[in-house]
């Protein structure tokens, strides 16, 4: 399955059947099953009709803003945008969906802001994406008022209220007040299949990327438009109405909607009439504020990036006293679980299923694999339609059984971009034979019996507790310090995190500088959860000749540490 070099944007099962809206699916979802609770949580309980309702006055409201498309797709390359941008800087809610779906509706394209950034961070992702207007909740403000000066493109303020008790930013408009004042219909705008899905995912250098789908091709790869399992497609919005007639499944969802996986997953059950519960607490993972949830709200299914948030699940099942009858399955994506941590959770509840599903910002969901009780897996995936492997030369399908390692890939529908990087573009989505690919840069191989086994991230990324974090944007940190002389920064094995970020430090002949110095330093223009748990200093960092880092030699370094 896959695009040609000369129709990149048609996908798939185009020709002759209905392309989807995320916007209209939406509606048609909540003209279905108005009375249905769309999400539970976080002090709220909103049906299909009443999310409705708050995400047209969202989008009447950012119409009446002046916000609006500017270009239409077909006058744009792959890696720009024609649409105003819409971030969203918040903690997980319904003011999220709102968000996303009120965006859509005034045809503008809403991105994910990552609540840790810093404000360098900070600065850097809402230029690159030019925002025209963000919705934030009140305890981000003190970060937000110290970079607006530098963001000329911000017009528009919505500060959502969150108990934290800070003032209105200067020009902000409080959310819920914006919402009451604003009409019930939806802004006068004709939306389009064309029109974007945004989702900011770290790049090779640490530096955010925007990827940018149609809305169409996201829907149908991950965000609902085919059916779990049997990857059937929807052919019409008539058909979507009569699948979710009777209603659906309960996700109790624990990661946040600003990474990809979370959204996906959100959307699938939704656009399956299904309910979303939050927990009580969206601001951390408690595992018995979890299991209460849980078992309060009846919840089918748990959402969960690896051993990080799994495991205190877990510990907290062994502990407690839940009722967890409802719970059919776990869904785990963005970073693996354990064979070991599975087996523990299918020994306390035997009859529960483990799906682990694998893809990237840049390719959707792409393949799975099911564990249950005696039958516990990890790393090796059946691929779905489109997903596959290529040649380590990109240039050529891999052949199954091969023992070369080659990248996974993705056909069919794939993104059209990077935003505003033409040239990292056409690297990560070739055409090889004709079709256009997905190449974001994980190793892969193809067995002889066609499953997949996926072994990573090449070079320098850390998967911690489910968050990418790339090796030489923590350097560029710790080189801010005018001690630090070299230095390489590699993961190691962590049975809380998966990984864990390592600093292996060369510092400048008579240094006095500790390493809290070095860590208060890196805090100044990294997140916190990029931090590395330790630091190594050697007395000079290995390097090869041509003065690339040797990571072989760093993760060496900080395995012995």
């Amino acid at each position: 399955m896959g695009e040609s070099a000369d129709d990149r944007t048609a996908g798939p099962g185009a020709t002759g059947a209905t392309l989807f809206n995320l916007a209209e699916a939406f509606d048609t979802v909540a003209g279905t099953i108005p009375d249905t609770e769309a999400v539970v949580g976080a002090g709220k309980r909103l049906t299909y009709a009443q999310l409705a309702d708050r995400s047209n006055r969202l989008a009447s409201y950012l119409h009446g803003r002046g916000l609006r498309l500017r270009t239409e797709r077909d006058q744009l390359a792959g890696h720009e945008s024609g649409q105003d941008h819409v971030g969203l800087y918040l903690y997980n809610g319904s003011e999220y969906l709102e968000g996303m779906l009120g965006s859509y509706k005034a045809r503008l394209a809403p991105f994910n802001v990552n609540y840790r950034y810093v404000e360098e961070e900070l600065r850097y992702l809402l230029n690159d994406a030019k925002a025209r207007a963000l919705v934030y909740h009140a305890c981000f403000a003190p970060t937000l008022a110290a970079i607006l000066p530098d963001l000329p493109d911000l017009d528009v303020l919505l500060q959502v209220d969150d108990g934290s008790g800070q003032d209105l930013l200067p020009g902000a408009v409080d959310y819920e007040a914006a919402l009451a004042g604003a009409p019930a219909s939806r802004p006068p705008v004709e939306t389009s299949p064309d029109d974007l899905y945004v989702l900011y995912t770290g790049g090779t250098t640490g530096m955010p990327k925007g990827v940018l789908w149609r809305q169409h091709d996201i829907f149908m790869n991950a965000m609902g438009g085919r059916s779990i399992g049997s990857w059937e497609a929807l052919a019409s919005y008539e058909d979507l109405a009569a699948k979710v007639a009777g209603g659906g499944l309960k996700l109790l969802l624990l990661p946040p909607l600003m990474h990809g996986a979370a959204q996906w997953a959100g959307f699938i059950f939704l656009n399956g009439g299904g309910t979303l519960v939050l927990p009580d607490d969206v601001t951390r993972m408690d595992p018995a504020d979890v299991l209460r949830t849980l078992e309060r709200e009846g919840a089918h299914s748990i959402t969960v990036v690896g051993d990080a948030i799994l495991r205190p699940l877990v510990d907290e099942i062994e502990r407690g006293d839940y009722d967890l009858s409802s719970l059919l399955g776990i869904g785990n994506g963005g970073a693996p679980l354990s064979s070991g941590l599975k087996e523990r959770l299918l020994g306390l509840l035997p009859s529960l299923f483990i799906s682990d599903a694998a893809g990237a910002s840049e390719t959707g969901a792409q393949m799975s694999h099911l564990s249950t009780a005696g039958s516990v897996s990890t790393g090796t995936f059946t691929p779905g339609p489109g997903a596959t492997v290529v040649t380590a030369e990109v240039d050529a399908l891999a052949e199954p059984g091969q023992e070369e390692l080659g990248w996974l890939a993705q056909g069919g529908w794939v993104p059209l971009g990077y935003l505003n990087d033409a040239e990292k573009s056409a690297r990560t989505f070739p055409v090889i034979d004709g079709i256009r690919y997905a190449v974001p840069g994980d190793r892969a191989r193809l067995r002889a019996d066609g499953s997949i086994e996926l072994l990573g991230r090449d070079a320098v990324t850390i998967n911690s507790g489910g968050e990418k974090i790339f090796a030489e944007e923590v350097e560029q940190a710790f080189l801010h310090h005018p001690d630090v002389a070299d230095v390489v920064v590699a993961g190691r094995p962590s049975e809380r995190w998966g990984q864990e970020v390592v600093a292996v430090v060369q510092l400048a002949d008579d240094s006095t500088a500790t390493a809290d110095d070095l860590l208060d330093e890196a805090a100044r223009h990294i997140a916190r959860y990029k931090l590395p748990k330790a630091i190594v200093l050697v007395p000079l960092v290995v390097r090869s000749p041509s003065g690339k880092a040797d990571y072989r030699w760093a993760r060496d370094q900080a395995a012995g540490a």
